[in-house]
């Protein structure tokens, strides 16, 4: 599936970004289907059930990381949640040096100052609500991921509570969880513009959001998930809980896997029927 949007090129005349997104593997729920959430994958990774290398970096650091995010998902103690593993297009990346990489959009720096690429914000969390729209009414939805995925669902999240896309066009999904690994959060600077309605003030109250880092971070430092919480907190989003690991890196643990587990079997009300 693709999706464009305008963009200035040369001259000030304006283009458009093409997005391809990638193979999308689904995994089924096991008993009854109470839930469906889409989970996004980090840099240089894709939503495959087959062994992968995710590479992330930032000027200082270099990290491989083995992942099977699909196959992962499917052992989880969770029969109820069908999980969607999406692919993001390749496109070129600034840090990269503008070298070609599986990403939901364009990051130049890991810093308090660096632009976010909007334009490829919209279009990922258009891809993930596209996913979602075809689930039954009955069925709860949410989105979850790792780093670069994180911080997508983050920004998806903010749509969802704005009931807009940064472009301006209505935000269609109804996000139920929100959850987000090594992760930051897009656009902080400007949340508090977007939560200023009645009804976005109401949906971010009642959004419940779990972030976990790792202390040892070296890739997406620990600082970026530890204040992303506390913007968010600090802009309405009661709901918030926040999960720290000493010693762990930019990857995850069976400890941080049985507290998402957990955490999501409350907030969704899950149950163990398989009918």
């Amino acid at each position: 599936m693709s999706f464009a949007g305008p963009s200035v090129g040369p001259g000030g005349g304006t283009v458009r970004r093409a997005f391809e997104f990638g193979r999308t593997y689904v995994v089924r729920p096991k008993g009854r289907h109470q839930a469906t959430i889409v989970w996004l994958h980090g840099l240089g990774d894709n939503g495959s059930r087959k062994l992968l290398i995710s590479f992330e970096t930032h000027p200082l650091f270099f990290f491989v990381l083995f992942a099977i995010w699909s196959q992962l998902l499917e052992t989880f103690p969770l029969p109820n949640i069908k999980w969607i593993c999406p692919t993001a297009p390749t496109q070129p990346i600034t840090i990269f040096g503008g070298f070609p990489s599986t990403a939901w959009f364009d990051v130049g720096d890991l810093s308090e100052d660096a632009p976010d690429d909007i334009e490829g914000l919209d279009a990922a969390a258009a891809h993930v609500a596209n996913l979602l729209s075809t689930e039954p009414a009955d069925i709860k939805l949410g989105v979850g991921g790792f780093s670069m995925g994180a911080a997508t669902l983050l920004y998806s999240a903010t749509c969802f509570t704005h009931g807009k896309y940064g472009n301006g066009n209505p935000y269609p999904a109804n996000l139920s969880v929100v959850v987000g690994l090594s992760g930051w959060l897009p656009c902080s600077k400007t949340l508090k513009n977007k939560i200023g309605q009645d009804e976005a003030t109401r949906r971010a109250a009642s959004l419940p959001i779990l972030l976990c880092h790792g202390k040892g971070d070296d890739v997406v430092p620990y600082k970026f998930g530890e204040k992303s919480s506390r913007t968010l907190s600090l802009n309405g989003f009661q709901d918030m809980s926040f999960k720290s690991y000493n010693g762990l890196g930019h990857y995850t643990i069976p400890e941080e896997m049985e507290e998402v587990c957990a955490w999501l079997t409350s907030k969704l009300g899950l149950d163990s029927r398989s009918t």
